[in-house]
């Protein structure tokens, strides 16, 4: 089971278990340490951080909320799967949701996050280890949105991001993603710092859709060779 990988820890006398479970396999699984249809085993799971059942359940039951893990009867917890439809989805939902919180951002936005964004931009530039990429594409991202002042806004916007997070890592290290990316992380942080609002939040939008297009491209091919491969 590929949490096995994680890193054991003992917990069991943490009050907050089922906080730092459900931490540790949320980023398993957004970093895509863990595949989809990965079987999540309670007692395995329970073994690696020394605890019981319970919290595990409960981080198994949360993380199943937030759509990163799927129950089944006869199964039990495996890491949700994405159909392309729904993960176009969750990338029109961004488009609608991260250019207006920029936008909104752009006219308030503090001298210490721009500098900000700048060094995340130019650390996403430079950075050659590939698990490094995508934490700093949201380091980037939310650097400029921080100024909205939309919490909630930026809640439901992580957990979008949580969802398509392995997909986007695969994408990002299989094919020129980054040397888009880079080049519209620049256009959009230019933009800030001339206070244009309505360009940022159009280049945010596009650069959002032109992810989601490049991605859904990958998927299909890479699914379609799964399909064909011999059973």
């Amino acid at each position: 089971m590929a949490v096995l990988k994680l890193k054991a820890v003992d917990i069991g006398r943490t009050a907050s278990a089922a906080d730092l479970i459900q931490a540790a396999l949320r980023e398993a699984i957004v970093h895509g340490e863990m595949r989809d249809g990965d079987v999540l085993r309670q007692d395995q799971i329970a073994g690696l951080f020394n605890v019981s059942r319970i919290p595990v359940r409960e981080a198994l039951a949360r993380l199943e909320a937030q759509g990163l893990v799927t129950s089944h009867r006869y199964k039990g917890a495996v890491v949700t799967s994405l159909s392309l439809d729904e993960i176009a989805e969750t990338f029109e939902f961004r488009a609608l949701i991260e250019p207006e919180v920029l936008r909104i951002a752009v006219g308030q936005m503090s001298p210490s996050s721009l500098e900000e964004a700048r060094a995340h931009c130019r650390d996403f530039d430079t950075e050659i280890n590939p698990e490094r990429w995508a934490p700093l594409n949201r380091a980037f991202h939310y650097a400029l949105y921080r100024d909205a002042n939309r919490p909630y806004h930026l809640q439901v916007v992580s957990a979008a991001l949580d969802k398509v997070g392995r997909y986007l890592r695969a994408q990002l290290i299989l094919t020129d993603g980054m040397d888009q990316a880079r080049a519209e992380h620049a256009a959009i942080l230019e933009a800030c710092i001339a206070g244009d609002a309505d360009r940022a939040a159009e280049l945010t939008r596009r650069h959002i859709l032109d992810a989601s297009h490049s991605l859904l491209a990958f998927l299909e091919r890479e699914r379609a060779r799964e399909r064909e491969r011999p059973a």
